[in-house]
């Protein structure tokens, strides 16, 4: 008799253990959709929302300070199209890009080799913060500082220049039409190539040693090994690299607007700082949506392209 209520309590106990461990399992498969609510809320509210909302302004003729709203298809695009700037912009967000991709990305790319490398020995943790320091400052300090650099009395390149018996050289730098928008790419290139290498030199530690030490039994020398082991084992990385670098050309504002405003004349405009022009100075909120609107297709267009080059899904 005693078996048989013992056995019974003990199906019961397994019975309620069982029901319990399925409650907690079912409570428990929720438990991480709870946890990515916030940040996709966050998510829609702050960046896809925006994005649909700009879409549709770009359709309409509006102002900042009045509600009434015209709807007029496409007539900002063509006005953005037709535009006597818009070849200048292109021209310039093209320059800043592609010099970018090759400074920034190129040449960070082989300073963090050289990082990586027993070349800087013991201090190489020094030389990282020195060359990432840049990337921290303010653009609109480094904006106004280069302005100071460039200014044909009392800059520092000019100066320069003199010191060194190359007066012929000296230019109204940020004043010349036909500089200014370099100008403006070098004061990036200066700020920006350390943040590229500090993120290379990040993959080519991940790199395995195994296929490092295997290269070196087999005779192969540093450069041998960066294009043969480390560039391809870090070339996810790199492409985020080149993604970054592509989404910030077309992006380009504050390095401007610090600098020339888009001056001398229109020599120096670009896209982001039309779009600012247009919203705020102008009170053209449709034409700076458009102007957004083909920003953001411009840089998605970049990016699956480079992704397509590439052959990744993984990044």
């Amino acid at each position: 008799m005693a078996r048989r209520i013992w056995g019974r309590s003990l199906s019961l106990q397994i019975k309620l253990l069982q029901e319990g461990g399925a409650c907690v399992k079912k409570k428990n498969n929720w438990t991480p959709y709870l946890y990515l609510v916030p940040g996709v809320f966050m998510v829609l509210f702050f960046v896809y929302v925006p994005i649909i909302m700009n879409c549709v302004y770009s359709f309409f003729r509006l102002s900042a300070y009045s509600a009434d709203m015209k709807f007029v298809g496409l007539d900002n695009f063509r006005r953005l199209f037709t535009s006597d700037v818009f070849p200048t912009m292109i021209r310039n967000n093209i320059y800043y890009c592609v010099i970018s991709l090759i400074v920034q990305v190129g040449f960070g790319t082989v300073l963090a080799l050289l990082l990586e490398s027993k070349l800087t020995g013991r201090i190489r943790t020094f030389y990282r913060n020195i060359y990432f320091i840049p990337s921290l400052i303010s653009l609109t300090a480094v904006g106004l500082m280069f302005t100071f650099v460039y200014s044909p009395q009392l800059g520092l390149l000019n100066n320069f220049l003199k010191s060194i018996g190359l007066e012929s050289l000296q230019q109204t730098w940020l004043g010349d039409a036909k500089l200014a928008i370099f100008c403006i790419i070098a004061m990036s290139q200066w700020q920006y190539t350390g943040y590229i290498a500090v993120l290379m030199v990040v993959a080519f530690q991940n790199v395995s040693q195994d296929y490092v030490e295997a290269a070196i039994i087999d005779g192969a020398g540093p450069i041998r090994r960066a294009f043969s082991i480390m560039l391809p084992l870090a070339k996810e990385q790199l492409l985020v690299c080149s993604i970054i670098t592509v989404i910030g050309a077309f992006k380009l504002f504050t390095e401007v607007y610090s600098t020339t405003s888009g001056g001398p004349g229109t020599s120096s405009q670009v896209l982001g700082l039309y779009l600012y022009q247009q919203a705020f100075l102008h009170s053209d909120m449709g034409m700076a949506a458009a102007t957004g609107v083909l920003i953001f297709v411009i840089t998605v267009t970049a990016s699956i392209v480079q992704l397509r080059i590439t052959r990744s899904g993984e990044i």
